[in-house]
């Protein structure tokens, strides 16, 4: 059997896309990987788990769906549909996709061909796959798949349609569409699939919040002050918050109404901010019970803007830095803790001056770390108001502050006691 053959048996046996199917079993023989058993990797990748497939079993809701399940036939609402251009074995390929209910719970799916499915469709799917897809289960409708589409409406306890605010965005979503107010945007080129290309990126605002977004389409009308309705939009995870995505297929018109920003901020726990897992705008309250290696004067990299040390940066090699200031602080409230980055204006407030103050201490000390020490003495162990763009990684959480204020308190006994475990 050729690899196109092994791809179509497993594809039919799964109720996966072929072509999905044959890129993921490329992959494996690529690196040497005996074909009979990437296969039994992919059964065991979309859930089926043996060598014969088995029959495809039925599901009653779709709370029961998890990523051990296989392949399912299921009736279910289709709430949302988005189209996006992927790249499969070299060429182009558009597929739809978008989340299904019943009155269970809530899936996201992925249609590799174009079986006319609408937000507000009842349909049921006979031998649907199912895959992981970032840790949680995902419908998958290929070739194998039969779409029925029902006359009567499933009733589910969710929004039809892709209608969303901002805030109700999140990382994974498609097809979504929203009226927002272009409030920062720049212009710039950068290495993309096909050489250079142009972008735009910036921040939308609407009565809910702020996002970031990305144009990959570059669109004229897309101007700081404008107002537009997206459709088919999808929401990435870039640098660990959501970022709203615009890609050549997403429709942008102008509209004439005006939007106001909302301002108001989501205060939480910094326990809660951090199990969101990356949050744009979002307020927190706690001690500083430390500041970090690496804060008061430091040196950037001309070309990448990298902290460099001892003259060098990661990328760079030898280069000739350039003095800044930052201050990395660990914020604690009690229920967890945060690494809070503060830029070079405010950093210069909580030292109380700017670069020429701070060259000149490191000078009379002959040690550039004395600036950082200076700050610490000044926010240790005070209780401060923060608000930022908070990121999760593999590293921690980090708060990249917008602003950094102390609160009108005193110092509590729980600031105390928090200092005293970390030893200051």
């Amino acid at each position: 059997m050729t690899l196109d053959d092994h791809a179509e048996e497993l594809a039919s046996d799964l109720g996966v896309d072929k072509a999905e199917v044959k890129a993921d079993l490329e992959n494996l023989v690529e690196y040497s990987v005996p074909v009979e058993e990437a296969k039994e990797s992919l059964r065991r990748k979309y859930g089926t788990g043996g060598a014969s497939g088995g029959s495809t079993p039925s599901v009653d809701s779709i709370a029961e769906i998890d990523t051990d399940t296989g392949s399912v036939n299921l009736t279910a609402r289709v709430l949302t549909v988005g189209t996006r251009q992927i790249t499969v074995d070299g060429e182009q390929q558009l597929i739809r996709e978008g989340e299904l209910a019943d009155d269970s719970g809530k899936i996201a799916y992925t249609a590799w061909e174009d079986f006319g499915l609408e937000a507000g469709d009842t349909v049921t799917l006979g031998n649907a796959g199912v895959r992981e897809f970032r840790g949680e289960a995902q419908v998958n409708v290929g070739s194998s798949t039969t779409v029925t589409f029902e006359d009567e409406a499933l009733e589910v306890p969710y929004e039809v349609g892709p209608d969303r605010t901002l805030a109700d965005l999140r990382i994974g979503d498609a097809g979504r569409a929203i009226e927002v107010v272009v409030e920062e945007v720049e212009q710039r080129v950068i290495d993309g699939r096909d050489g250079e290309t142009t972008i735009k990126s910036g921040v939308f605002g609407d009565e809910s919040g702020r996002l970031p977004f990305t144009d990959w389409g570059n669109r004229t009308l897309l101007e700081e002050g404008a107002t537009v309705r997206a459709e088919n939009v999808h929401v990435r995870e870039f640098r660990g918050v959501p970022e709203v995505s615009l890609s050549e297929e997403a429709v942008v018109e102008p509209i004439e109404r005006e939007i106001e920003v909302g301002e108001a901020v989501d205060r939480r726990t910094v326990r809660e901010a951090v199990a969101t897992g990356g949050i744009y705008d979002v307020e927190v309250v706690g001690n500083v019970v430390d500041v970090r290696e690496g804060s008061g004067l430091i040196e950037r990299c001309p070309e990448c803007g990298r902290v460099i040390q001892n003259g060098q940066c990661r990328s760079h090699g030898e280069v000739d830095g350039e003095d800044d200031l930052r201050v990395r602080a660990i914020l604690d409230d009690g229920t967890d803790t945060v690494t809070i980055v503060l830029g070079p204006d405010q950093t210069a407030e909580v030292y109380g001056g700017g670069l020429e103050k701070a060259r000149e201490e490191a000078r009379d000390a002959m040690d550039q770390t004395v600036v950082g020490e200076t700050i610490a003495q000044e926010i240790v162990g005070r209780e401060y108001r923060v608000r930022g763009h908070l990121s999760v990684d593999d590293y921690g959480a980090t708060l990249d502050a917008s602003e950094f204020e102390e609160t009108d308190g005193e110092p509590t006994q729980g600031a105390a006691d928090l200092l005293a475990e970390v030893g200051r």
